[in-house]
């Protein structure tokens, strides 16, 4: 009879051997649990079965390189290789072994001796330590899980790209400190979303290749199982696993690994940024844009009015959650001597949570931006709502031409005040200025005030940002 009962977590396990996904983890089992939104596969790399299955990957890889090396017999080598997989191992036994030994590798190390057989089996594992194994694979994980997590990337760039282009000369609102600013185009707000996300798909490119590397030089890191051959061994282990050897095969070293999860954090929050302004330019008194709702959603049991922004809610708060495993990656780096397993536990399951809720982060970001509705005419509308205050640079800028600048901003600014508190017509007031009138006919003043006027390189940043996001896709 199969057991189905929980696997124990043993004490200082590379990662936690249990099928929870991020939300469970974090006490909320429901959550994220969006059917409307597909899985990103990160979540199946860190079953249980498939992290035991890169560590035995590890130990065939271990068992040819060694064979080549003429450390280990190569019918030793082909036996190992043909039962190092989880379908020929024993997992009840494997389960029985974890509870007994309370260890992580140890137990699946004997079934796959045990399952080599009596002449192979000896040879399982020759002159590695439990670290070398599990940080060897698990590199083979981060390695699939970061190639889901890049496409997704480039995914987003892609729509992005979409966007900014549509939206090149759409005009709106700029808003510093939550004002009105100046006018700008919807695309170039969707620029600053571009260049973002572009550096972040550029540093985590960069950040993982450190983490996608071999470590096979046994308990200290200093080839002393292995000798001369040990260097050797472990570059052909790398080949065998599509990874690289590490330049120093020191356990002691982990910040590599903490770098990349800090990578991922700014990069979620970069993503949380687009959240931010896309759930406030959803909120009633904007009404700007509106992320995908299918026909059908329901907002609210008890208010049918209600388009809420469910998905960037879960964005922002799939972000925290990548956020928040950062500092736990900078502390790990931080022990003593050689090796310390609790340094090691908290990083692997920091790099687990992070890079799962990462792929369920831009799933949904992924979703947002290839349906987010756009609403120019309400864009339009809300520029009114300062009353052609917002060409107040452009008129203060002409006027300054002729009168110069301090002149300008103070003859401007007390007419812009003049509207703020007496709620007199900013038009109006400057037509009736004398100093105005003598420097700007009043179909100067007027076209000064058209916010299509005074939007800058605004279309030109956004269509450049679009050619390079859609470079960055091609790979170019």
């Amino acid at each position: 009879m199969t057991d189905t009962s929980p696997i124990p977590l043993p004490r200082y396990p590379a990662a936690p051997p249990i099928d929870l996904t991020i939300a469970e983890a974090a006490g909320d089992a429901e959550r994220f649990t969006d059917y409307s939104v597909p899985d990103a596969g990160i979540r199946a790399l860190y079953t249980t079965e498939s992290i035991w299955q890169s560590w035995l990957d590890v130990e065939v890889a271990l068992a040819r390189a060694e064979a080549e090396a003429g450390i280990v017999p190569e019918e030793a080598a082909r036996r190992i290789a043909q039962v190092g997989r989880l379908a020929s191992l024993d997992r009840d036994r494997v389960i029985a072994g974890m509870r007994a030994q309370g260890h992580p590798l140890v137990p699946l190390i004997e079934e796959l001796a045990h399952a080599a057989g009596e002449g192979a089996g000896g040879w399982v594992h020759w002159g590695a330590t439990s670290q070398n194994i599990m940080q060897s694979g698990h590199a083979i994980l981060i390695g699939r899980a970061h190639a889901i997590v890049s496409r997704l990337l480039l995914d987003c760039l892609a729509a992005l790209a979409d966007l900014a282009e549509r939206s090149a000369t759409m005009i709106m609102p700029g808003r510093t400190h939550g004002q009105h600013a100046v006018p700008i185009t919807f695309g170039l707000k969707v620029a600053t979303w571009i260049d973002d996300l572009l550096r972040g798909h550029d540093r985590i490119e960069h950040g993982v290749r450190p983490c996608l590397r071999v470590m096979m030089a046994g308990a200290v890191g200093s080839f002393a199982s292995l000798g001369e051959a040990g260097p050797r061994v472990q570059r052909r282990v790398a080949d065998l696993l599509g990874l690289e050897p590490m330049p120093v095969p020191s356990r002691a070293l982990l910040s590599p690994q903490s770098g990349y999860i800090s990578d991922l954090a700014i990069v979620a929050a970069s993503c949380a940024r687009i959240a931010i302004e896309v759930e406030t330019m959803m909120q009633t008194e904007f009404g700007e844009v509106s992320e995908p709702v299918p026909p059908g959603s329901v907002g609210s049991s008890t208010m049918p009015h209600k388009r809420n922004p469910k998905l960037s809610a879960d964005v922002l708060d799939l972000a925290a959650l990548v956020r928040s495993t950062a500092p736990e990656a900078v502390a790990a780096v931080i022990h003593p001597h050689e090796a310390d397993g609790g340094a090691t536990a908290k990083l692997d399951a920091a790099m687990q949570n992070s890079l799962v809720a990462m792929g369920d982060m831009l799933m949904r970001l992924k979703v947002i931006l290839e349906g987010l509705e756009l609403f120019p005419k309400r864009m339009r509308r809300n520029l009114e709502l300062s009353g052609n205050l917002i060409g107040s640079e452009a008129v203060m800028l002409a006027l300054g031409e002729e009168l110069g600048r301090d002149e300008a901003h103070r003859i401007v600014y007390e007419a812009a005040m003049r509207c703020a508190t007496e709620g007199e017509d900013f038009e109006e007031l400057l037509l009736a200025d004398a100093r105005v009138r003598s420097a700007l006919p009043p179909m100067r003043i007027r076209a000064l005030l058209d916010p299509a006027g005074h939007v800058g390189l605004a279309p030109q940043i956004a269509r450049d940002a679009a050619r390079r996001a859609r470079k960055a896709v091609l790979g170019d």
